[in-house]
């Protein structure tokens, strides 16, 4: 009777020893783990789409015209400049009768006998001290002849798509030799708004 008490003892005690072995064991692993990092930094900016029309004094699409008869026309001048730091997707042109002025008049609402617009571009600028101005470079069409009101439509041959480019444009206004007595004396105001939207997207 008394072996088998030494006997259970010692079992207890082997028992013990060998948990806190493995305890032991598993703190040491712990303390040998390989460690490393490394950290970087991005700056992100985002761009400007922006579009701008020109200031100079050879810009005249602001001066106002009298006296115009059947199959008369009018050359406006005006630069477009892309004054942001991104390029264009699209330049687009809508036109309206600006009622605060002055009433709506048949010279905007008569989409045939009334004003008709024609917008060209110039690689240099227009030359000539008043109408008729002359292109001495590359002349392109930016907007067919249409009539004069019109919304969202689309601009062709525009270099100022790149950022930092300009475009000298000239701006025809022609009241149609079908023109009826209804237009005599009549006055209207256009409101021209230019706007852009960005280029796609791309991967930087």
């Amino acid at each position: 009777m008394g072996i088998s008490m030494k006997t259970t003892s010692g079992k207890i005690l082997a028992s013990v020893a060998l948990v806190g072995t493995a305890a032991a064991v598993a703190g040491m692993g712990t303390y040998g783990a390989f460690s490393s990092s490394t950290s970087a930094s991005q700056t992100v900016k985002a761009g400007t789409v922006q579009i701008a029309l020109g200031t100079t004094q050879a810009d005249t699409l602001n001066v106002p015209i009298t006296g115009l008869l059947p199959g008369d026309s009018i050359e406006k001048l005006v630069t477009l400049a892309n004054t942001g730091d991104s390029d264009l997707g699209t330049v687009s042109l809508t036109t309206s009768p600006d009622t605060s002025a002055a009433p709506a008049s048949v010279l905007t609402t008569d989409t045939t006998k009334g004003l008709q617009l024609l917008i060209e571009n110039c690689s240099t600028a227009w030359t000539g001290s008043a109408a008729p101005y002359t292109c001495n470079g590359a002349k392109t069409t930016v907007l067919a002849s249409s009539p004069i009101v019109g919304t969202n439509r689309a601009l062709a041959n525009l270099t100022s798509l790149t950022h930092g480019k300009t475009d000298n444009l000239k701006v025809t206004g022609t009241l149609p030799t079908s023109a009826t007595n209804d237009a005599q004396g009549a006055t209207s105001t256009i409101s021209f708004t230019f706007a852009a939207t960005q280029r796609a997207g791309t991967v930087k």
